[in-house]
This record gives C-alpha cells, sequence and structure tokens, in this order.
C-alpha cells in the first residue's frame, strides 16, 4: 500500500505533502505525491519545479519513507485523476490540502476537494496550512 499526496506548489500542497509524509512514516508505507497539471496548458502553476521535488525527495529519504513524484498531466475532472490514481495504487489514505476560507466560502468548498471527501472509496485526511505559512 502507499500513501497518495495530491500536490500543488503552494502552502497548501506543502501541508499536505508534511501530513503524507508523517502518514506514510507511521504506516511503514511509500509515499506518492501526485502533481498533476491540467492537460494542454502551455504553462502551469501547477507543475512543482525540479529543485522543489529535489527537496521533497530529500525530505522524504531523511525520514526514510520511499518517495515517487508523478507529474502526468490530466484532462477532465483533477478528483477523478485523484481518485484513479487511488485505486491503481492501492493507497491506504489519501491527503490534500485545503484552502483557508472566507466565511461565505466555507459553505462550498473546492470542488475538486469536496468531490475526493465525498466519493473516496478509502480514508481522506484534508489538512490546511499553518495561519504562519505563505
Amino acid at each position: 500500500m502507499t500513501v497518495l499526496v495530491g500536490f500543488v506548489p503552494t502552502p497548501e500542497g506543502e501541508a499536505a505533502f508534511a501530513a503524507g509524509l508523517t502518514e506514510a512514516r507511521l504506516r511503514g508505507e511509500d509515499l506518492l505525491v501526485l502533481n498533476s497539471p491540467r492537460g494542454g496548458a502551455p504553462v502551469s502553476a501547477d507543475v512543482a519545479p525540479p529543485e522543489l521535488v529535489d527537496r521533497l525527495s530529500g525530505e522524504a529519504q531523511t525520514a526514510g519513507v520511499g518517495l515517487r513524484v508523478e507529474q502526468s498531466p490530466h484532462s477532465g475532472d483533477l478528483a477523478d485523476t485523484v481518485l484513479r490514481a487511488a485505486e491503481e495504487h492501492d493507497a491506504s489514505v489519501i491527503v490534500i490540502g485545503l484552502r483557508r476560507r472566507s466565511p461565505v466560502g466555507k459553505l462550498l468548498l473546492g470542488s475538486s476537494a469536496q468531490r475526493i471527501l465525498l466519493d473516496a472509496d478509502r480514508p481522506v485526511l484534508a489538512v490546511k496550512p499553518r495561519p504562519d505559512a505563505s
């Protein structure tokens, strides 16, 4: 089994990675970081640059956790991509980061996060970055 982290290079993604790394270490499992930009986009801020991937790899190695990073583009709904990866890799848990929301925004989660939480057939750990993270 493996711990699956949905990752974008944001404070929310960093929080998800940290929580996923902790889960993987506690469970004695490998960590799969899914960093999937939208297919066909000429440039995407969602892609983790090589130096960030190297840093994440170093953190996983220091923690004694095997790490694989998948950066294949997705088409359609990101939630479908995450849920499919969880099934394909037999993820024991899916870890996602959530943005802080205004009171009105709290009525609705992001559509991908909401779909993952509602449609996953395995546990989902949803985390927020610390207030001082930027």
